[in-house]
């Protein structure tokens, strides 16, 4: 059973903000806000101003990865002493450490990363993973929200913000890459197509029906992509010597 309803500010409703709130909603009372006015509104969630959705006690932030310096200078003044924060950013240690830099010191705060989205929460979010950092947090608030969100159906996964990303650079980071490779392709469903192309052509559709902007940031804000992509570019050579030195049969 989830604890007592809670109030939360949902800070950003885009594509992925707009599914948590209304994933929260049906276990919390959600406020949420948009820079977008004309974005819609969650089922279940209640359209706020930007001020009111920073006075909840519990404020996600929901914004992209390069816009969070900007939104914590922002909003830093705003926030009420005791406020819990937290930040649903694919990389871990660039926003944490701008949390923890940039809000007072009275501000509590997790990092978090829910492992889904519109697409892979589509049939629901039950038994998907959530990493869980606590960062500058009370232990009693921080195993409150963590048992919250178990009871949410979601495998709460406690890990450093530093092993998050050298475990994500070669996992969700590889993905989006080569989904995006395989993207310029203009690749096409067959009839004669095998299981395996057409897991190949769902992860193209997958990452690239993401925004450009997360797959840039997922690449640039990670401190360890760039090694995944040096090693890619090698294998990638590596296969390519491979045929340089296979002779080709004369009928072809």
């Amino acid at each position: 059973m989830i604890g007592a309803s809670m109030e939360i500010g949902v800070y950003g409703l885009g594509r992925f903000g707009g599914f948590w709130a209304s994933q929260l909603a049906a276990f919390h009372t959600v406020l949420g806000w948009s820079r977008n006015e004309n974005r819609s509104t969650p089922a279940g969630v209640r359209r706020v101003s930007e001020n009111e959705c920073l006075a909840a006690p519990v404020v996600i932030l929901c914004v992209t990865i390069s816009a969070m310096e900007e939104v914590l200078e922002k909003i830093a003044k705003l926030l009420a002493p005791g406020t819990l924060v937290m930040d649903t950013c694919s990389v871990k240690v660039y926003p944490a450490n701008l949390m923890l830099r940039l809000l007072p010191p009275e501000i509590e705060i997790i990092a978090t990363h829910p492992m889904f989205g519109p697409d892979s929460g589509v049939d629901g979010i039950t038994g998907l993973p959530m990493v869980f950092s606590p960062m500058r947090v009370d232990e009693r608030i921080a195993q409150l929200w963590s048992s919250n969100f178990e009871a949410m159906g979601l495998k709460v996964i406690d890990m450093s913000p530093k092993q998050h990303d050298e475990e994500m650079a070669f996992s969700q980071g590889i993905t989006h890459f080569i989904g995006r490779v395989l993207g310029e392709l203009d690749l096409n469903s067959s009839i004669i197509g095998t299981a395996a192309y057409k897991k190949l052509l769902d992860i193209v559709q997958q990452t690239c029906n993401d925004p450009w902007d997360l797959f840039v940031d997922l690449q640039r804000f990670n401190p360890n992509t760039a090694a995944m992509r040096g090693r890619l570019q090698v294998a990638i050579n590596l296969m390519l010597d491979k045929f340089e030195s296979i002779e080709l049969p004369e009928d072809i």
